[in-house]
């Protein structure tokens, strides 16, 4: 079971999930994929729980080769590398995600989303605040 969006590509290859709603095929590099984040379950397996360093492995071996899927793009491992890479290539943003995470539905801690001002319309569920000591 695999942890991911619905999501289309502009014509730089850039994922647009606003597009879903409110733009014409025309404008489409893409008809729509599914964009997997992570990996939960393997063969049955519960994999959830283990670090992040594992899943993505299984993840990016899951998803080889399919037409409608593919896993989500993997930017420099440094984070102001990253962004560097962020601004240069358009791109909304990015997800930092420590590599030792575990799978933890919704946003946490060693998961951290920064977008781009303005790129696309404010995510209020990603806006919060977190209690010291929480996931």
């Amino acid at each position: 079971m695999l942890d991911g969006e619905l999501g289309v590509f502009d014509q730089q290859l850039r994922s647009r999930f606003d597009w879903l709603r409110h733009r014409q095929p025309a404008e489409l590099a893409t008809p729509p994929v599914l964009i997997a984040f992570d990996v939960l379950y393997v063969k049955g397996r519960d994999v959830s729980q283990r670090p992040l360093r594992e899943r993505r492995p299984r993840l990016e071996d899951l998803v080889a080769g399919a037409d409608l899927v593919h896993a989500s793009r993997r930017l420099a491992p440094n984070g102001l590398e990253a962004w560097a890479q962020v601004l240069e290539r358009g791109y909304e943003g990015l997800v930092a995600k420590d590599d030792d995470s575990l799978y933890v539905g919704g946003p946490m801690r060693a998961w951290l989303k920064v977008k781009v001002p303005g790129w696309t319309q404010a995510e209020h569920r990603w806006q919060r605040t977190l209690t010291p000591g929480k996931a």
